[in-house]
Parts: structure tokens; sequence; C-alpha cells
């Protein structure tokens, strides 16, 4: 059995996977469109390019998603990310927190010598952590 994570996006699906991709180290292993079912006659025209599946694999898990018009932001449910070293996580930081939102700084914990929580800029909820 194997446990994957499946994120939906507010039509940003591609720009957040080859970001992850080129960020994160991450490869993607599949992105198929609305136009690539066998009939996409009934799919509206705007929707034709949206993501209608993709996979990406970060390290040992693999993450999926695809583009659905009225997806919300994760609320409570987070990615959680670990790094090796401190400088790893702040440049993952860095990275992810631009544009978007931070709901715990970057900081030494009792547990981490690193640690933050945030939602980046394509709505996906990240937890870093690099333990002690």
């Amino acid at each position: 059995m194997k446990l994957d994570i499946y994120v939906n996006y507010k039509g940003n699906c591609r720009e957040a996977f080859k970001f992850y991709e080129k960020h994160l180290g991450g490869k993607i292993l599949m992105m198929s469109t609305f136009k690539d079912m066998p009939d996409s006659s009934n799919i509206p025209e705007e929707r034709k390019n949206d993501i209608l599946h993709a996979r990406i694999e970060i390290g040992d898990s693999v993450l999926m998603g695809a583009d659905i018009p009225h997806a919300e932001p994760m609320r409570s449910a987070y990615l959680s990310l670990s790094v090796d070293s401190d400088e790893e996580a702040e440049r993952i930081y860095g990275l992810l927190s631009e544009d978007g939102e931070i709901f715990m700084k970057m900081e030494s914990t009792f547990y981490a010598s690193r640690f933050a929580m945030l939602r980046d800029k394509f709505g996906t909820n990240w937890m870093l952590l690099c333990e002690k």
C-alpha cells in the first residue's frame, strides 16, 4: 500500500509543478490536459489546456494534481518537506514563501534547527523541517 497526495489547483497546476520540478529537484512523471481526453468535445475551449491530471515525484513521494476552477487553498493540511541542512531549508523557504503567505516564519525550535509553515503562491501549504 502507498499513500500519495493529490492537490487541486485553481488553474495553475502546470506552473506549480514546473516550479516544484525546478526548485525542489522534482521530476514530472506525467501531465495531461483536458484536450488529451479521448472525447474532449464537451470540454469548453477555455479549459482544454487545463491540467486534467499531473504527477511529480519529489524525493520518495508523489504529488498529483489537477486544475479545478473553484479549488480553494489548502486549509488544515500541509505537505511536509524534510531537508538535510539549514541552508537547504532557508533556500526552499525563500522560494516557497515568495508571493505566498507565512504562517510561522523560519526559526529554530526545540525539535528542529529550522522549521516553518507557509502557503506558496499556488495555494499549497508547506511545513519545512530540518530536524536536529
